[in-house]
């Protein structure tokens, strides 16, 4: 019968081999969780806006819908509603898309000022890092051939 091989030598040995910097490794996971829930935020307030948005504009239509169905007493009164009614919803999509279109804009204009945040930080954490692994580099060659003397 044929066992599983264990690896957990093996990976204990490799990562021992391998030292990483679990600090950054936790600091990077921290970055990346604050830039998930900031860019979230924006999502979910360009949602709620939208969502308020198009709740306005189907309550202003439905209202204005009225106008059309009440009974009238000539038919000319009812193109004449249905006319004002056609106009009115017109007027009222340019206002909404207008409305939508602001919405996305502050958006984006939100995730740009995000983005060039999270890259800034991004080059100042690497650049951090190179520093750190060549000191770290130095200090191991140093130590090497210190010991080769």
């Amino acid at each position: 019968m044929a066992s599983t091989q264990d690896f957990t030598k093996v990976m204990q040995d490799m990562f021992t081999a391998f030292p990483t910097d679990m600090n950054g490794m936790q600091d990077a996971f921290r970055n990346s969780a604050a830039f998930g829930e900031k860019m979230t935020k924006v999502m979910l307030e360009a949602v709620e806006k939208s969502n308020e948005i198009s709740n306005k504009w189907t309550k202003d239509t439905l209202g204005k819908f009225g106008t059309v169905v009440a009974v009238k007493e000539e038919p000319t009164e009812y193109t004449k509603a249905v006319t004002d009614f056609a106009s009115a919803q017109a007027e009222s999509t340019a206002e909404t898309m207008a409305a939508f279109a602001e919405v996305a804009k502050k958006m984006q204009m939100e995730t740009v000022e995000l983005m060039m945040a999270a890259g800034k930080d991004m080059s100042e954490d690497a650049t951090a890092a190179v520093k750190k692994a060549t000191a770290d580099v130095t200090t191991a060659a140093k130590k090497v051939a210190a010991a080769a003397k």
